[in-house]
């Protein structure tokens, strides 16, 4: 038997659902982009600008603080979109895990689903890879967020 191939995306039962993001403003070309795709999947998705934040904040490092706030504010899901290229030191394996660990915290402490749309490539051509095509991650935190604000409703 063949299945239909389904979204995982719900249909949203209200287009007024306030979102959060944070955007790390460190590799602001990577970042920019990513958070364009985010903000054109929520549009396609039928969510109005007016209820869309947005929040940069330096780097990475500081977007869990933001993403706290946002979720402290009461709003139902923050997307966290940054960039942490892999570098000489391993700083950006500690940033990257910090960032990790900080943003699932907020989660479950808060409630908040906190979605991680933050890329760790190696390379230039790696980073810009993952912000076009089916690498989008700027659209899939788009849409791991929809989904999460499905999930809650059904909670």
């Amino acid at each position: 038997m063949k299945r239909k191939k389904t979204s995982h995306i719900s249909h949203l039962t209200s287009h007024n659902q306030a979102i959060g993001i944070v955007v790390a403003k460190f590799n602001t070309p990577i970042t920019q982009r990513l958070l364009q795709s985010c903000l054109k999947t929520l549009k396609k998705q039928g969510i109005s600008e007016k209820t869309i934040r947005t929040i940069w904040v330096p780097g990475s490092y500081e977007i869990p603080w933001a993403a706290q706030e946002l979720a402290l504010q009461g709003y139902p899901v923050v997307i966290c979109l940054g960039a942490i290229f892999q570098g000489e030191t391993p700083q950006n394996a500690h940033i990257a895990a910090a960032c990790a660990q900080s943003l699932q915290d907020i989660a479950i402490k808060t409630r908040t689903p906190c979605i991680f749309g933050i890329i760790t490539p190696r390379t230039k051509k790696q980073a810009w890879a993952r912000t076009r095509g089916n690498l989008d991650r700027g659209k899939e935190a788009a849409e791991v967020a929809l989904s999460m604000l499905n999930l809650k409703r059904t909670l």
